[in-house]
């Protein structure tokens, strides 16, 4: 996935993927559920800090 794995060792794991369509199948799913999750927001959007914002000037407050 990070291309981490010494040379000898990345021509084993991809031969392997070659003769194990199961293990093949899981690394592809295991790919695509990084790219979503490296795909989703790590902040919130505009709008949604606008009403966070807005909400906590007319919450009443407690004298």
């Amino acid at each position: 996935m990070y291309n981490e794995l010494p040379a000898e060792e990345q021509r084993e794991v991809e031969q392997a993927l070659l003769h194990d369509p199961e293990l093949a199948t899981t690394c592809a799913d295991l790919l695509l559920a990084q790219r979503s999750l490296d795909d989703l927001r790590t902040a919130p959007s505009e709008r949604t800090t606008q009403n966070i914002l807005h909400y906590s000037r007319t919450f009443p407050r407690l004298k």
